[in-house]
């Protein structure tokens, strides 16, 4: 039987938009550990400064929403 991982919703907004973690990572200018934590690790919130960026990157890539922490972590 096939186990399916986990994935937080930072991860399944990267895979909508076809984009990598190692690409998002280097975008957001945040290490890819960071990005890997916050795309396995549902109880992971990044502190203040790596969300702004992660925010920020989320929000040049992609215009047509207008995206808040509350859409991918539980705040």
């Amino acid at each position: 039987m096939l186990q399916r991982k986990f994935r937080t919703k930072l991860k399944m907004w990267l895979d909508r938009h076809g984009i990598t973690q190692k690409e998002f990572a280097k975008f957001a200018a945040i290490d890819e550990s960071t990005v890997s934590k916050a795309c396995k690790n549902k109880d992971y919130t990044p502190n203040t400064n790596v969300m702004k960026k992660i925010l920020a990157a989320i929000r040049k890539i992609d215009h047509s929403h207008t995206y808040r922490s509350t859409d991918f972590w539980d705040m």
